[in-house]
């Protein structure tokens, strides 16, 4: 059996934090990931007062399942912007990904295995790639950064490929090994940084907030989400998040075979990722990603799993996988991330969310975007992005967006009586309440169905063995423990010998 955990938490130590909850600070961050860190170092850097409270331990969820690239060569990314918010705004977005790649190469250059230098490729395989490939070339010009077009011969795969561009000079990270970089130097500005603090609730306290935790409560004057989907959620921000998952997992590859030296991303259909790496005992592996699906909306999550080994082991004969894991990606209707104040907070809640895959580069922009919204020096490429306003074509994916949301909400309360999740796993009406019940290693859980969000019926995650809402990602473990938002409160436990309705 592989090891179900990531390869960066598998192969980074566990990183020093602080063992006590302050009373009060500055700015309070909810979120021990790179953007949650990276926002209290930065904020460290200017003079604030800073605790960083994590739910479980850092790098947990979405560092942890990062590919670890860090890069202004992101797929798509640069002419969907386009498209949406026009040349002004790309520039912007480069502008800020480029203050933020060059922060965080200041803080891990020469740091051993945190981070190196690569060239990242872009490459496509089909015709509809291709055509995505010259639109992002264009993308790119406009904004611009100058990449190399590469022929069908030229992008250096193990098998064929139709076209490719590359921008040299780019970086791959050990996501966890530079988290704990950044950490260290956190702390040693006077930082705090707390593990299995789950922040449950803030409510204002004179000028400032009392927000409430599993480990007491903290009064700051700022409250910082650093959490993907924002708990508190204040505005309904996440009305405007998109949710999806993604299989990774490291191969070890034949002796003879060495892993690819460039950082690679197709923008086919499956957008397939390969990067190297060091495993379990140092050796060479390959880490590949498999294919985006909506949190909580697929049949079988296995079978996505099961692919991606498909896939490798087509490319890469008597390949084997050591280690597997998934992360979870948000992405807004506008296609920018945001670093701002959350609506309806009155400027003392702020959250970073939305990167789009691009977590490593974005989230270092988002801490210096935040950082300077707070001090009051905030960079001019952080106010052009915050002030963009969404034409017809966000307005038209935030409809779309949210008439799926309302669909799976009617879908999941209207389902049969009893529906099956798989062998391990039902979800059924008894004594008039959705109860989930599932068998993990012989344990028996039953919980309720319904979501602490929003009130969705959650569906049974086969390949990760948890609860995951349709609505709008959150999810729970087995025995209804909240795992991510943003959902802040536990699945409530339910008797597993009740009848059905009827029984």
């Amino acid at each position: 059996m592989t090891d179900a955990r990531s390869l960066w938490i598998a192969t980074a130590p566990r990183i020093p934090v602080d063992a006590d909850l302050p009373a009060d600070t500055e700015v309070a961050i909810a979120g021990g990931g790179l953007a949650g860190i990276a926002a209290g170092l930065a904020l460290a850097e200017r003079g604030h007062r800073v605790v960083v409270l994590e739910a479980e331990r850092l790098g947990a969820r979405t560092t942890g399942g990062s590919t670890g690239k860090l890069t202004l060569l992101q797929g798509t990314t640069f002419s969907r912007i386009l498209r949406h918010a026009g040349d002004e705004v790309l520039r912007a977005y480069r502008t800020g990904n480029a203050a933020g790649r060059d922060w965080m190469r200041a803080h891990l250059e020469g740091m051993p295995g945190a981070l190196a230098r690569r060239d990242a490729v872009t490459y496509a395989t089909t015709e509809d790639g291709e055509r995505a490939l010259r639109e992002e070339a264009d993308a790119l010009a406009a904004a611009g950064v100058e990449v190399e077009q590469l022929g069908p011969g030229g992008v250096g795969l193990p098998f064929e490929v139709a076209a490719g561009l590359r921008l040299p000079d780019q970086d791959q990270l050990h996501p966890l090994l530079a988290l704990a970089v950044l950490t260290a130097k956190l702390r040693r500005l006077r930082g705090v940084v707390v593990e299995g603090c789950r922040v449950r609730a803030a409510e204002p306290d004179g000028a400032g907030l009392r927000v409430s935790t599993d480990r007491g409560d903290i009064r700051a004057d700022r409250l910082v989400l650093a959490t993907g989907s924002p708990i508190l959620d204040r505005g309904r921000m996440s009305s405007r998040l998109s949710v999806s998952r993604e299989f990774a997992a490291a191969y070890r590859l034949p002796d003879a075979v060495r892993p690819p030296k460039a950082m690679y991303l197709s923008v086919d259909p499956v957008p397939r990722s390969l990067r190297s790496a060091r495993g379990l005992d140092g050796e060479p592996v390959l880490v590949v990603t498999g294919d985006p699906f909506e949190t909580g909306r697929e049949d079988d999550t296995a079978a996505r799993l099961a692919a991606l080994d498909a896939w490798v082991r087509a490319v890469y004969p008597r390949a084997w996988r050591i280690t597997w894991w998934a992360a979870q990606d948000y992405r807004t209707t506008s296609s920018l991330p945001h670093a701002a104040e959350v609506p309806g907070s009155r400027g003392r809640i702020l959250a970073a969310t939305g990167f789009a895959k691009w977590g490593m580069t974005n989230a270092a922009a988002a801490a210096l975007a935040l950082a300077g919204q707070v001090a009051g020096d905030e960079p001019q490429w952080s106010a052009r992005l915050r002030e963009h306003r969404g034409g017809l074509r966000d307005a038209a994916q935030a409809v779309s967006l949210n008439a799926a949301v309302a669909g799976h909400l009617v879908g999941g309360w209207a389902a049969p009586h009893t529906r099956a999740e798989g062998p391990a796993a039902t979800v059924q009406r008894r004594a008039g309440a959705m109860v989930a019940e599932s068998i993990v290693r012989g344990k028996r859980c039953a919980v309720s169905a319904v979501c602490t969000h929003l009130g969705g019926i959650v569906r049974w995650n086969s390949a990760e063995q948890t609860w995951d809402c349709p609505l709008h990602g959150s999810r729970f473990a087995p025995d209804g423990r909240v795992i991510e938002g943003p959902a802040v409160d536990d699945l409530a436990p339910r008797d597993p010998s009740a009848p059905d309705e009827r029984g």
